[in-house]
């Protein structure tokens, strides 16, 4: 199987599809490199498309000390999967925590990057709801340590921006509740305490934003709440980036809606790669609402 091997020695497991420009897709935490089939299909057609699991997920190593999870490691990787493919640079698509390392991998690496899709992402990145959501990772991890994968996925998969993906497609959402079962237990409460209980606030991040030039899509359901707020401080704060908001969807928007996904995606990177996706007009940042101040 093919691995790529990350500069503190961790093998994450990786599988590409089709040929062409590449296209790295980085799964959420409570999905894995399956979560993105719908996208492979699809966009292996025209892509290389380039899947792997993050640390922590087999069957990609699983480290056992939660120092070995970070969001600059989370970031990192994908540059460690990008250098195992030989490939200057990328179209990178995340979701959730996909989404957040995706994001940090614009700020740490912007001249590998062809254009960034950040999905689902922003919880926890209110200022109001920090300290409740680092407590929400350290229940998590808990859970997880004491009743194991298969009751918390049970409990996970039922949270209010899941419940859209249950009602809307039945099966596809037993698929994903069975994938999130089977991850490791170990690699799933590091990732919780290590990455997502100590990732910065997106609203700390604004000075990084407004320095990023990456063409950059904003991506989000219109029921997923968290996002909807920190979707906005990305499009005002990044000059490169335009936000689309998927009606009637919960968080898994590529699993929810994969032909909605799909279609938006395909269209950013077709502009882009086109040489014609825009940056914003300064004028459209006047404290004026009608220009007549």
């Amino acid at each position: 199987m093919p691995y790529a091997v990350t500069d503190d020695g961790v093998r994450l497991y990786c599988e590409e599809t089709g040929t062409g420009t590449p296209v790295i897709l980085v799964h959420e935490f409570a999905g894995d490199y399956r979560s993105w089939e719908a996208q492979v299909r699809h966009f292996g057609q025209r892509y290389r498309v380039i899947t792997f699991n993050a640390r922590g997920y087999p069957p990609s190593d699983v480290p056992e000390a939660v120092a070995a999870y970070s969001q600059n490691r989370a970031a990192d990787d994908i540059l460690a999967v990008l250098d195992h493919f030989r490939s200057d640079r990328a179209h990178v698509v995340g979701l959730s925590m996909g989404g957040f390392a995706t994001l940090h991998f614009g700020f740490r690496h912007p001249a590998r990057a062809r254009s960034l899709t950040v999905g689902g992402c922003g919880y926890g990145a209110e200022p109001a709801q920090r300290e409740a959501f680092r407590a929400e990772a350290e229940t998590i991890a808990a859970f997880i340590k004491d009743r194991g994968m298969a009751a918390f996925a049970d409990k996970y998969a039922a949270g209010p921006s899941r419940v859209q993906f249950e009602n809307k497609d039945p099966r596809g959402f037993a698929e994903f509740k069975r994938m999130l079962a089977d991850h490791s237990a170990v690699g799933s409460a590091n990732t919780q305490l290590g990455c997502q209980r100590e990732r910065p606030s997106l609203y700390d991040l604004v000075e990084q934003m407004n320095a990023l030039s990456v063409p950059t899509l904003v991506l989000t359901g219109d029921e997923d709440f968290p996002c909807l707020s920190p979707g906005i401080l990305m499009k005002r704060n990044i000059p490169t980036a335009a936000l689309s908001v998927m009606p009637n969807c919960g968080h898994a928007v590529n699993c929810e809606d994969p032909d909605g996904f799909n279609a938006i995606v395909g269209a950013f990177l077709a502009q882009v790669d086109s040489g014609r996706w825009p940056s914003r007009d300064p004028r459209a940042m006047s404290a004026s609402l009608t220009g007549m101040r």
